[in-house]
């Protein structure tokens, strides 16, 4: 994949890793519609790129809604005249004990991590399928190959992302349409709560920075691999839980302990 005039609609684009992967991808010539939730942190992301974000689009959306979504596609038509990459990168967490989580976490989780990227996925596939070409790119998680305790809601909406890219991939074979799923381990944001690195300091889990995470998943869509995992050894682990689930099962048993100890009662989103 070269970047360079490629019309991509960027769900996610003003995080820490969003920012990152914005800025490279318009410095490889990437025509692009930002996506963020709040039109503050687009302007500070725009403001950021400096010229780089000359003729870059900005839009306010909340993808779990139809009409959010339906503008964010008009506005890929005509500011680019199509979409040739959709990058669904937005997705929120939360680090709490599964029975102490209100349904409306839950509810919300699941929407914004698994179901929200599958309808925008439905919503450009059409135009990627009449052009002949296109990527659909899932940023999951490898939560999303290993379930962990109280990372429940986030880790089965991940399993959920990780599921459609695979299917839709399968699906999608001949028709000119690629699906990418990456899976990057624990990210060092300021999304994460406090308790969190506290609780992996215990359990001695590793986080990687928004900027190395950004090139890893730019080299995997560039490379055009059709899944990748980030990190070591949460990679290997991904692999060995899907044949031997057991055997994680027990590796687990002593960190699911002290990650329980640290949750909050509805986590963090």
């Amino acid at each position: 994949m070269n970047f360079k005039d490629t019309r991509i609609l960027f769900i996610g684009a003003a995080g820490g890793i969003g920012s990152h992967m914005t800025e490279k991808l318009l410095l490889a010539g990437a025509r692009i519609c930002l996506v963020g939730l709040f039109e503050e942190e687009l302007q500070r992301l725009s403001e950021s790129l400096g010229d780089l974000a000359k003729g870059v689009c900005l839009i306010a959306a909340d993808v779990t809604k139809t009409e959010d979504r339906t503008r964010c596609v008009q506005a890929m038509i005509n500011n680019h005249g199509g979409v040739d990459m959709l990058i669904n990168l937005a997705g929120i967490n939360a680090f709490a004990r599964f029975e102490e989580q209100s349904e409306e976490s839950i509810e919300t989780i699941m929407s914004v991590n698994a179901v929200a990227p599958m309808l925008m996925a439905h919503a450009v596939l059409p135009l990627m399928l009449e052009q002949g070409k296109g990527q659909i790119v899932n940023i999951g998680s490898t939560f999303g190959s290993i379930g962990f305790s109280c990372f429940t809601s986030y880790s089965t909406s991940k399993f959920a992302l990780r599921g459609f890219s695979q299917a839709l991939r399968r699906e999608l074979v001949g028709s000119g349409v690629e699906v990418t799923y990456i899976a990057p381990r624990g990210v060092d944001t300021p999304l994460n709560p406090p308790a969190v690195y506290e609780m992996a300091k215990e359990v001695k889990m590793s986080f990687d920075q928004p900027a190395y995470v950004a090139e890893q998943i730019l080299r995997a869509i560039h490379e055009d691999r059709k899944e990748k995992y980030i990190g070591f050894p949460e990679s290997l682990f991904a692999r060995v839980n899907g044949i031997f689930p057991g055997l994680v099962d027990n590796s687990l048993k002593k960190q699911n302990t002290i990650m329980r100890k640290y949750a909050k009662k509805d986590g963090n989103q």
